[in-house]
C-alpha cells in the first residue's frame, strides 16, 4: 500500500460501521465518514439520516439508550440477524456536567460513569462477543475527552473517561491476537452545537488561547476515527490519540 491508496473514495467498502450519539456533533461528522448512526433522540436521528443519505451516504438510524443492557443486546442481535453485523464500532455516546466537585451528588456521579463507563463497556462486550467468534477483524474507537491534565469542574467525567482509556489498553491485549484493535480518541473543545450550554463566546474565545489558536472542527476528529478504522491504522492499538490542538499542553488550571 502507498500513500495514494490510503484515503481514497470506497476505502472502507464493504465494512459496516455502528456509531453510537451519531445524530449530531462530532458523532455525525464520524457518520458522514463511515455512514451509519445510532442515538437516543429519534427525532435528531431521523434528520441527520435524511441528510447522510442526500449526500449518497447509504445510512441507516436506530435509536439506542446505551444504559440499557437490553437494548444494547437486542440491537446488536438484530444487527446480527440481518446480516449487517457492523465490524467498525465507534462510541462516541457521553455526556456530563460541570459543577464544583463538592457539589456533584453520588447520583450525579453514579449517572455520568454509568453512562459513559459502563455504557461504552456494554457496547464493547455485545459488538466483541458477537464479531470473534466469526473471524473477521474488528475496530472499536471510544471518543473521550481531552482531561490528561485534569478536569476539575468535570472531574466525575473525567474519572470516567480515564477508566475507558485504561479499559482501552487492557482490551487491546486481550482482543488484538482475535484481529481486533481498540484505540481512544480525546478531543479538545469542538466546535459544534454543544458549545451552546457552556457560553459559545467564552468558548470561542478560549479556543484562541490554544497553542493552534482555534477551536477544533468535529470533521478533524471524524477524519482520525477513520484513520484509526482505515488499513493505514492496523498497527495501532491500545493508544489515547489527543486531537486537542494542544490543549493538553496547557494543564488543568486553565
Amino acid at each position: 500500500m502507498n500513500l495514494s491508496e490510503i484515503f481514497v473514495p470506497g476505502l472502507l467498502a464493504g465494512r459496516h460501521a455502528l456509531i453510537t450519539g451519531g445524530g449530531t456533533g462530532i458523532g455525525l461528522a464520524i457518520a458522514r465518514e463511515l455512514g451509519a448512526l445510532a442515538a437516543r433522540s429519534e427525532e435528531r436521528l431521523e434528520a441527520a439520516a435524511r441528510e447522510l443519505r442526500s449526500a449518497g451516504i447509504a445510512a441507516r438510524a436506530r435509536t439506542l439508550n446505551i444504559r440499557k443492557d437490553e437494548e444494547v443486546v437486542a440491537l446488536f442481535d438484530a444487527l446480527a440477524a440481518a446480516g449487517d453485523m457492523p465490524d467498525i464500532l465507534i462510541n462516541n455516546a457521553g455526556g456530563q456536567f460541570t459543577a464544583d466537585p463538592l457539589d456533584i451528588s453520588p447520583n450525579g456521579f453514579r449517572a455520568v460513569v454509568d453512562l459513559n463507563l459502563q455504557g461504552t463497556w456494554q457496547m464493547i462486550r455485545a459488538f466483541a462477543e458477537r464479531l470473534i467468534p466469526t473471524g473477521r477483524k474488528g475496530c472499536i474507537v471510544n471518543i473521550v475527552l481531552s482531561t490528561f491534565e485534569g478536569a476539575p469542574m468535570m472531574m466525575h467525567s473525567a474519572a470516567a473517561r480515564a477508566g475507558v482509556v485504561n479499559m482501552t489498553k487492557s482490551l487491546a491485549f486481550a482482543w488484538g491476537p482475535k484481529g481486533i484493535t481498540i484505540n481512544s480518541i480525546a478531543p479538545g473543545t469542538i466546535d459544534t452545537e454543544a458549545l451552546d450550554a457552556y457560553g459559545r463566546d467564552a468558548m470561542v474565545a478560549w479556543g484562541g488561547r490554544l497553542p493552534v489558536a482555534r477551536l477544533g472542527r468535529a470533521d478533524e476528529i471524524a477524519w482520525a476515527a477513520a484513520y484509526l478504522c482505515s488499513p493505514a491504522g492496523e498497527y495501532m492499538t491500545g493508544t489515547a490519540l489527543i486531537v486537542d490542538g494542544g490543549q493538553h499542553l496547557m494543564g488543568a488550571d486553565r
